[in-house]
């Protein structure tokens, strides 16, 4: 089969469209279309059903999808290591992060990593999803929860813990609970009902939530939360490393906090000779233990 149609099949099956296809591609959808028709009639099999809303693999379609992901995986795989093989530390490494972690901690230290390799290129994407990093959807994740796939290898950063902080202009105007009872009393900011977060947060503050503590506003990622927290609208369970050496929060009720949860550094096998991702790890645990973060 001609790897020129097959390139446009899979982007095709990815994209569920020729016109996001043809755009990725920079082909007309005529062009996209002339393919596809051309890799149909050469397997003998129609590969997509077509309707008003876009495309559907059919069975056949699928079996060949699967097999240009595990090529496309592969050359992937052939490019980072052709590019690692060099002296130098450049190209892109695609790291995925949850948007709390990533936006207030990692991207304002990423000018370290830069200044020290200026060739590096970051694909930061931020999402409470896992991605698969075994079908390279992405190339580093920081996770926080253990993976459990075989095939990546994961290094332990810190722990999170989760912990009540309210701004110094609220507590000097309402004052600071110390207890879970005190909690009711006071205006709290939550956590969006059904948003994904750390399953120990989730655990800790469900039964604060169901009683008289209701959130009076709701907050879908840890960045809002932190921005209510700071501009006095309430009080906010926050991951504390979010909190820690800010002098405008305090830690109110500080008896209460949840069960730790480990943050995970983690790669596939297959890239555990690269210099970006070693360069990048590296990055991270002398910026966590800058911090005071790093676990032993």
């Amino acid at each position: 089969m001609d790897w020129d149609k097959l390139r446009i099949f899979h982007a095709v099956a990815d994209a569920g469209s020729l016109t996001h296809a043809g755009e990725s591609l920079h082909l007309s959808q005529s062009a996209v279309s002339r393919q596809i028709r051309a890799l149909e009639d050469e397997v003998g099999a129609t590969l997509f059903h077509r309707h008003a809303r876009g495309l559907l693999l059919t069975e056949q379609g699928e079996l060949l999808f699967a097999a240009t992901r595990e090529m496309t995986r592969m050359l992937d795989t052939a490019s980072a290591r052709i590019k690692d093989a060099k002296d130098d530390v450049y190209g892109e490494l695609r790291v995925t992060s949850t948007i709390g972690f990533g936006t207030m901690w990692l991207t304002p230290r990423l000018p370290n990593l830069f200044e020290a390799y200026p060739d590096l290129s970051v694909d930061l994407i931020l999402t409470e999803t896992v991605m698969d990093l075994p079908m390279r959807e992405a190339d580093v994740a920081i996770r926080m929860k253990e993976p459990f796939q075989a095939d990546l290898i994961r290094r332990k950063l810190f722990d999170v813990t989760i912990r009540f902080f309210a701004s110094k202009s609220y507590v000097e105007k309402h004052g600071a609970p110390q207890t879970a009872a005190d909690l009711a009393s006071h205006r709290i900011v939550g956590h969006s009902p059904g948003y994904p977060q750390i399953q120990a947060g989730e655990a800790f503050l469900a039964p604060i939530y169901a009683g008289a503590h209701r959130a009076r506003a709701t907050v879908n990622n840890y960045f809002g939360l932190y921005t209510a927290a700071i501009s006095g609208l309430g009080i906010c369970a926050l991951p504390d490393y979010l909190a820690r050496d800010v002098p405008e929060l305090v830690n109110v009720a500080p008896d209460l906090k949840s069960d730790p949860t480990t943050v995970y550094f983690v790669y596939p096998t297959e890239l555990r000779r690269s210099k970006r991702v070693a360069v990048f790890r590296d990055f991270v645990l002398d910026e966590l233990e800058k911090d005071g973060l790093l676990s032993g």
